[in-house]
């Protein structure tokens, strides 16, 4: 599973939005639309934003929990 699925999966188990999202980890909502759509990815402040923020573990978040 590679990134977008995996933050995809996140955000459906979570019920956010895009703009929810963004908000929660301290990002525009463009930035989660171009990591989505594989135009980009997180750095190590944005990823560690979602964890927290989310309450998920960073082997969730990189794919390596399968």
């Amino acid at each position: 599973m590679d990134f977008i699925d995996i933050l995809k999966d996140i955000m459906i188990d979570l019920n956010l939005n895009q703009t929810q999202l963004a908000k929660k980890i301290g990002v525009k909502q463009s930035q989660v639309s171009e990591w989505l759509k594989g135009k980009s990815k997180p750095g190590y402040d944005s990823l560690k934003a979602i964890c927290k923020e989310l309450d998920i573990s960073g082997d969730r978040i990189l794919g390596l929990d399968e």
